[in-house]
């Protein structure tokens, strides 16, 4: 009977609709939410679940569960996922095949940022994954668990971390600083199976990694890295840059942070944009704005001393971590590497300045600060896990003073209109165009003044007491700044 009611209720579709159907049910699993399915596909909420109506009815089956969570699907849904989500990325292909291609021999117009990234990941480093057949089955590989000490192989320890953190309601428990430690440590000394690797990533991810486990694997990402100590005095404000490689708007954050290291504080920048074909737009802004791009720590070191500032990319750091950022594309998620490495901080400066999206990481990631000993730190709210304002939406600054948490709120700004680019620019032009005053933009201007406000409301050396006070000095900075010679 419910076959009947499916086939029924997809004759009454035509195929471009049914196609379309198809992509909606991939954003769903993909994003768990209505709302965030609705806005990835530039659509209206109401019309995301009007289609998801139609495909409960198409498939006979609820498709979703909603609990605190989100959406949560079914086993049918889920079961769908892999097939639907080669639909979709074989669609996106099709689509913008056509755009990459050049026109009558002319290169493709772009929006000036397609650069290739000053380092190129390698390789996961990986042990030899064991052949599954002739395993233990889980049960007796379980039993073994409590024998293994810190002293046993690498592979084993690492078992009982996934074990640990994994194996169930009831039977599974956070692990602690040290463990996590531990575990981060042997995936990032290559000692890892590929599985195993995987695994520990994906169900501290889904589960939510606790404080002490980030703090662990921050510990972990330091001393693979060998950062430098506070008490080097080599750096004032550490300024995390990991984005999205879907963004699209310019790093308006760069113009703040060059502000800043103008006012003569050493701010050192570190990040990463994907492995896409953009994956070096980070690298080529910083280049645009005269901010030396970094292959090592001690190249990153030198550029403090002599120009106050500089961007790392994470590869020069670490190429490992920055393969790691790679197994987004195998497991369609981020995982908890992508968000403790804002906190790596590897000049050992004694301020930082992030950006959280979601409210609960905020919370999560201040905690994990106060256990790392971090004093002075600030988080960004809004809509960027990078450190940019919103200053058109009230926003919340979280705040560590001296190691005490201490929340600022800062007001929407209003009757500031936002300004369409001129089609002669391209974004990189527009964006390089608004520094050296060749183009007006209000509102881009309020951008670069409320985050370079909130950079220098976090160092302990500021002597800036209020975020208005702050704002304050950063637009007589902006109105000051030096200007980019040719």
């Amino acid at each position: 009977m419910a076959k009947a009611n499916r086939e029924d209720g997809a004759g009454k579709l035509d195929r471009p609709n049914q196609l379309r159907l198809l992509v909606v049910f991939d954003a769903l699993l993909r994003e768990g939410s209505v709302g965030k399915a609705a806005a990835g596909l530039g659509l209206q909420s109401s019309a995301v679940s009007r289609m998801l109506g139609q495909l409960r009815d198409m498939y006979g089956d609820p498709l979703f569960v909603r609990t605190a969570k989100g959406l949560v699907p079914t086993p049918l849904a889920e079961g769908l996922r892999l097939r639907l989500r080669a639909l979709a990325a074989e669609t996106e292909q099709l689509i913008l095949a056509p755009l990459a291609m050049p026109v009558s021999g002319a290169p493709a117009v772009a929006d000036g940022w397609t650069r290739s990234p000053l380092i190129a990941a390698p390789p996961l480093a990986v042990r030899r994954s064991a052949l599954l057949q002739g395993e233990p089955p889980p049960e007796a590989f379980a039993r073994k668990l409590a024998r293994i000490g810190h002293n046993a192989e690498p592979q084993k320890r690492l078992a009982k971390y996934i074990a640990t953190a994994g194996n169930g309601i009831g039977r599974s428990r956070p692990l602690t600083v040290e463990e996590a430690e531990d575990a981060l440590t042997i995936v990032l000394a290559g000692e890892a199976d590929p599985v195993q690797a995987g695994a520990l990533l994906a169900i501290l991810q889904y589960r939510g990694a606790s404080a002490a486990e980030m703090a662990g694997f921050v510990k972990a990402l330091r001393r693979h890295v060998g950062v430098y100590a506070p008490s080097d005095g080599l750096a004032d404000l550490d300024w995390p840059a990991y984005l999205s490689p879907r963004l699209r708007s310019p790093p308006w954050f760069l113009h703040a942070a060059r502000l800043v290291a103008q006012a003569g504080y050493r701010v050192i920048l570190h990040g990463h944009y994907g492995h896409g074909p953009d994956a070096g737009k980070l690298e080529l802004a910083a280049e645009t704005a005269r901010i030396p791009v970094c292959a090592s720590l001690s190249e990153a070191k030198l550029a403090l001393a002599n120009r106050s500032i500089a961007y790392l990319p994470i590869g020069a750091a670490s190429p490992q971590i920055q393969s790691l950022f790679g197994l987004y594309s195998i497991l369609e998620m981020r995982l908890p590497v992508n968000a403790v490495v804002r906190l790596l901080n590897p000049l050992g400066a004694p301020a930082s300045l992030l950006g959280v999206t979601l409210s609960s990481q905020r919370d999560i990631m201040r905690d994990t600060a106060m256990l790392l000993g971090v004093r002075d730190m600030s988080i960004l709210g809004g809509n960027r896990d990078f450190a940019e304002a919103t200053p058109f939406r009230a926003t919340e600054l979280y705040r560590l003073v001296g190691g005490e948490p201490l929340d600022t709120r800062i007001a929407a700004r209003r009757n500031i209109a936002a300004v369409t680019p001129p089609v002669a620019y391209t974004s990189r032009e527009y964006w390089n165009a608004v520094w050296t005053g060749a183009a007006r933009d209000d509102a881009a201007v309020a951008v670069i003044v409320d985050t370079a406000a909130a950079a220098l409301l976090t160092m302990p050396a500021c002597p800036l007491q209020s975020f208005d006070a702050a704002r304050a000095a950063a637009a007589t900075l902006w109105s000051d700044r030096r200007m980019a010679k040719a």
